[in-house]
């Protein structure tokens, strides 16, 4: 058994290092099409008895659990995902009164969250095209280009034995009753410590209804040659999407204020959508210990200091703020391409510039 033990000590550590681990050598591919998913029916008892334990202790939301589902699974190993279910030892101290921070922290692989069942919610793959580690062309896990062997809970196996989502959790979703009639239930905890919920909330009118994410699929086809994957932006890639203000309910994390049950004084919290980003791709918690980085197989963590001190270091040497460097890359993962013609620089030396 792998054990991935993260105590927090201040506002919130996560080991990022430690599920880092678990990503091999990206594989080579050439699919540049999204496709519709191929889910494998849910028909395995699990494997253990579920367990899972949430505790508060002095300014932290102690949360133990063995990651096992109590909902039936699909066939794991099977075609897509070669790995078996096995019982972990995870434990997260997340803030009890987390703080939002005055702009979005991304990831492009790691855990988001945890479900209230204790199973993971891990959106990121694993996967670029032609294997370009940390490249913009990151596919989506869910735009169907790569069979990755999810059951119909949206969720597959690490190589490791970590049974985890990658979208909707609909076993879970079913067994917490979640309805369009009334506010989602509590789903999970993000690793910033704000509540994660699914699908319903209330509007500004305090109607219940889904809500929706502001991100939409972009118009004209991706660069082609070399190392980007050409053809329609469809949603195959993450890149493929973009967030678009005022489009929808949530903002670019798919979260809003809201005031619930568990919350009736009000709290910044997360929602699992119907399409993109279903699971958020970035946190708005304040001070958090992100997984940003790829890791890489000896699991070195990409720190948010590190990163920090490379952007304001290429931004002198380009003679502009880290603030306009910023602006320019975007969100994760950078478009370099985009951010090189608008400073009005080669990409290969913005590259160069920002390396580790």
């Amino acid at each position: 058994m792998k054990i991935a033990s993260c105590i927090g000590l201040s506002l919130l550590v996560f080991c990022a290092t430690a599920f880092a681990q678990q990503h091999p050598e990206p594989r080579y591919h050439r699919a540049n099409e999204a496709k519709k998913l191929e889910l494998r029916t849910a028909t395995q008892e699990p494997i253990a008895e579920n367990r899972i334990s949430v505790s508060v202790q002095g300014n932290q939301r102690l949360i133990k659990a063995n990651s096992i589902a109590r909902h039936k699974t699909g066939r794991f190993p099977g075609q897509g995902n070669p790995n078996f279910i096995s019982e972990q030892s995870i434990t997260f101290a997340l803030p009890l009164t987390p703080e939002k921070n005055s702009r979005p922290r991304y990831y492009q692989l790691g855990t988001f969250g945890i479900g209230v069942n204790g199973v993971l919610f891990e959106p990121q793959a694993a996967e670029w095209y032609h294997g370009v580690r940390g490249s913009e062309w990151q596919y989506d896990a869910l735009g169907g280009a790569l069979a990755l062997g999810f059951d119909t809970h949206h969720a597959h196996v690490q190589p490791n034995g970590t049974y985890h989502y990658h979208g909707l959790p609909t076993g879970l979703m079913n067994k917490l009753s979640v309805r369009s009639d009334r506010h989602s239930p509590l789903i999970g905890w993000a690793m910033d410590g704000f509540p994660v919920y699914a699908l319903f909330g209330e509007d500004e009118s305090g109607k219940i209804r889904e809500m929706k994410s502001s991100y939409r699929l972009k118009k004209g086809t991706r660069p082609s040659g070399g190392n980007s994957p050409g053809g329609s932006f469809d949603g195959a890639f993450v890149a493929d999407w973009e967030y678009v203000p005022g489009a929808g309910d949530l903002d670019e994390c798919n979260g809003r204020s809201v005031k619930t049950r568990e919350f009736p004084n009000g709290t910044y919290a997360y929602f699992l959508t119907g399409n993109f980003p279903v699971i958020p791709r970035c946190f708005y918690g304040f001070a958090i210990a992100e997984a940003f980085g790829p890791g890489g197989r000896n699991g070195r963590q990409d720190s948010r200091a590190s990163r920090e001190q490379r952007l304001e270091r290429a931004a002198r040497e380009l003679g502009i703020s880290a603030g306009t460097l910023r602006r320019a890359l975007g969100p994760p993962p950078p478009d370099f391409r985009r951010a090189a013609q608008s400073l009005g620089v080669s990409e290969e030396k913005l590259k160069r510039l920002l390396r580790p």
